[in-house]
Order: structure tokens, then C-alpha cells, then sequence
């Protein structure tokens, strides 16, 4: 089952949701603000995206700002991280998509069609 995490009042979000519609992919959808994944589910995400952990958070939010994270990021360790993604969806960049292998995060199109490709 594909997974899209996002956050309904996000533009960028409601584009991949859109994208995801118009290709007839089945997927569900969860409010990851009301909703953010587990600790678990956040590294199980990072292990299989490949990615560093630092580019899960939403750099350009408001919420990473006032906690003053760029200063921040190079002290923790992931684990504290992960901890810290899990506790307010708004630190996750977004939108995720997720089909328990492999991981897009944020919403390009062409990472998508590649994406809707590989469930076929």
C-alpha cells in the first residue's frame, strides 16, 4: 500500500496529491500534522530512502526556525532527531510518499512518474 504523508493545506503537497489522482494510483493519505510518523516509522523511512536524516526536516518552515534547528542539527544525534520529526509533523518535509520500499520526499514531478512507473 503507498502512503502519502502530507499536510492537506501545503500547495506543494496538494500538487503530488493531485499528480497521484491523475495517474490512478491508489494510495492512502494521512495528515501528517494531525498524524506524524512514529519514531519507528521516521527511520525505517530514512534507512530506506538512503537520504541523511537532516534532509527529512522542513528547512524552510516556521517551526524550524523558532526552535533555532539550523544551529542545532549538528549536536543531535539521529536518534534524537527522529525523536523530534515524530513529535510535530510541520518539522517533516513534505509531501512523503512512501510504498515500504522506497521513499520520495518532497514533490517533483519527475521523481513521481518515476515512482508511479515502478508500481506497474
Amino acid at each position: 500500500m503507498i502512503t502519502l504523508y502530507e499536510y492537506p493545506k501545503c500547495t506543494t503537497c496538494r500538487k503530488g496529491k493531485k499528480f497521484l489522482q491523475e495517474n490512478d494510483v491508489e494510495f492512502e493519505s494521512i495528515d501528517m500534522v494531525k498524524q506524524p510518523p512514529a519514531a519507528g516509522t521516521l527511520s525505517e523511512l530514512v534507512e530506506r530512502s538512503g537520504r541523511d536524516i537532516d534532509e527529512f526536516f522542513n528547512k524552510r518552515g516556521k517551526k524550524f526556525k523558532e526552535l533555532g534547528l539550523k544551529e542545532r542539527l549538528d549536536e543531535m544525534t539521529n536518534e534524537e532527531k527522529v525523536e523530534l520529526l515524530s513529535t510535530d509533523g510541520m518539522l517533516i518535509r513534505r509531501p512523503l510518499l512512501y510504498d515500504g520500499s522506497s521513499v520520495v520526499l518532497g514533490f517533483k514531478e519527475e521523481e513521481y512518474k518515476q515512482f508511479v512507473n515502478s508500481q506497474n
